[in-house]
């Protein structure tokens, strides 16, 4: 079984966030020991975000590290195991969990791939990319 990194990148869909983790020196870590749960937005996620929103963030490695930490949690969380509520992320914060009708949701981003299943933890694909929820971030979301 492969690490979060190398089965993100044999999906396919995780290009951009993968050239983010990248930048943002992120890339060991989630080869590391972990376990983490990873809510990785897909390509067509990062296509939702205003023009230019990515290449800014690519210059701006502190806040693009702190919006890549928002997306990892620490602990390995499959699905059936998320519970309506926060769940503290490695960015310090928490993300607000959903679930209703078995369908789980992170800051309303919808899962629409779960328990991709890693050998240091789990990744679930999501259709937004999430945005912390501080002041100096506020002006990306």
């Amino acid at each position: 079984m492969k690490n979060i990194i190398d089965t993100a990148a044999d999906a396919g869909n995780f290009s951009t966030l993968l050239s983010a983790l990248s930048a943002a020196a992120l890339t060991d870590t989630l080869r590391g020991a972990g376990p983490y749960t990873v809510f990785a937005p897909t390509d067509e996620a990062f296509k939702k975000l205003p023009a230019g929103t990515v290449e800014s963030l690519l210059k701006d490695l502190p806040k693009l590290k702190a919006i890549l930490t928002y997306h990892v949690a620490a602990g390995k969380i499959a699905a059936k195991d998320v519970k309506s509520g926060d769940l503290k992320t490695l960015e310090g914060s928490a993300i607000v969990a959903g679930v209703n009708a078995g369908n789980v949701t992170f800051d309303g981003a919808k899962v629409v791939k779960a328990d991709v299943e890693t050998s240091n933890g789990i990744i679930h694909a999501i259709d937004t990319v999430l945005m912390p929820k501080t002041k100096k971030l506020a002006a990306v979301a």
